[in-house]
């Protein structure tokens, strides 16, 4: 790992809100500098910005390549996924830039930060004294490796596999990530008492429960209403049926969550309606989770149909998850009708269960995106295609 001079710090800090391009075309300012290198640090600072400001706040951190940074957690997530867990030994099997590591370590009392990448341990390593993480360990090896000289008994092994393949395609399904934890099932069971294993929102949740077998429990995690991860607790002595539950973190800080098991989503009855007074389109996480109708039972609402995963209700639920609206009106997918009610041609839209894409209803009708009315293109429960006029719903002030 490179050490920067005090000079070479000050480059990033002056210049890491500037153009990376432009800053390597003036680079033959600075003959005395590596730019090239300093320019790539500050890529990576301007990368994790929003998502890891504990990091970009100190100006000795050093950052990996801004493909690094992408791939990790953010500390909205890696601070949720670790409130989870606790103990005395935490092992970080696959731990990256270590982001998860650190906010595990506010849990446990010791966290073993395993890496097989050599640059990344020792970046990780020195970030971990830096920020005050002084209970972290970091090992410079493979999963497979560690677990084979582990003589201990750790509390909890976390996993996030990598989700690459030889040609550095993006794969999710378990078997095709590195390192494999169905083969390893076996040997992390018999070192840790839980394992909490990470995936991508594009593995299916159903694969991967029939997969792994023993999961006490699922968390679907979106961020700001974007699915970023799912989440296993595997225990050697699991439910049959493990409770799962769709969280979003809010931007100020907040949570949306709902709880629920299959069978009680399968045992929930669906009620249906025309679009009444509100209209809400759940969350990521939800949608992802398979609650649609424990969502509807849980909120006392109507579905629009059995595929829209739109919901309807006479009074305003203040704490759905979810985005909640006032209907103003609905009408048929009918360009002049439509544009009659949107003078300024402008609206936010939406589709949901209906034959065309947000694209081309865009092209057909010429409606620019933006402005205060909410567009829901969708199909009822008698069949028929309607387009549902809303504006955001406010709560109402206590």
């Amino acid at each position: 790992m490179k050490h920067y001079t005090p000079e070479e710090k000050d480059f990033i800090q002056q210049h890491q809100h500037r153009n990376p391009a432009e800053l390597m075309l003036q680079a033959g300012r600075y003959p005395q500098l590596p730019v090239t290198d300093l320019v790539k640090q500050i890529q990576a600072r301007q990368k994790a910005t929003d998502k890891l400001p504990t990091w970009v706040a100190h100006p000795d951190v050093v950052f990996p390549t801004a493909v690094s940074v992408e791939q990790t957690s953010s500390e909205p997530a890696a601070a949720f996924k670790a409130s989870l867990v606790e103990g005395k030994l935490l092992v970080d099997l696959t731990g990256g830039f270590g982001v998860d590591s650190f906010f595990f370590a506010k849990q446990f009392e010791q966290v073993v930060h395993v890496e097989q990448n050599s640059e990344l341990s020792e970046i990780a390593a020195y970030n971990f004294k830096l920020l005050g993480a002084a209970n972290i360990e970091a090992v410079n090896t493979t999963a497979e490796d560690f677990l084979q000289s582990f003589t201990g008994h750790a509390d909890v092994l976390y996993l996030d596999p990598a989700r690459r393949g030889e040609r550095q395609e993006k794969v999710h399904l378990l078997q095709d990530c590195e390192p494999d934890v169905l083969q390893l099932l076996p040997v992390l069971f018999a070192k840790a008492n839980a394992v909490l294993l990470k995936t991508s929102p594009m593995l299916d949740i159903e694969l991967a429960l029939e997969q792994l077998g023993t999961v006490a429990q699922v968390w679907v995690i979106a961020l700001h209403n974007e699915c970023k991860e799912v989440l296993y607790l595997l225990q050697p002595q699991a439910a049959i049926s493990p409770e799962r539950q769709a969280v979003n973190l809010l931007p100020d800080g907040s949570i949306q969550s709902l709880t629920f098991t299959k069978e009680q989503e399968e045992q929930t009855t669906d009620s249906f309606a025309d679009p009444k007074a509100y209209l809400y389109e759940p969350n990521s996480a939800i949608l992802k989770s398979g609650a649609y109708r424990s969502v509807a039972g849980q909120f006392g609402l109507y579905k629009l149909h059995p595929n829209s995963h739109l919901y309807t209700s006479d009074h305003l639920i203040p704490d759905f998850p979810g985005r909640a609206f006032v209907c103003q009106g609905i009408g048929r997918y009918n360009k002049k009708e439509i544009l009659a009610r949107l003078p300024q041609r402008k609206a936010n839209i939406t589709v949901r269960n209906f034959l065309e894409s947000v694209a081309d209803i865009r092209k057909k009708t010429g409606i620019k995106e933006g402005g205060e009315d909410y567009l829901f293109f969708t199909t009822d429960m008698h069949q028929k295609p309607l387009v549902i006029y809303c504006r955001k719903a406010t709560p109402p002030s206590s």
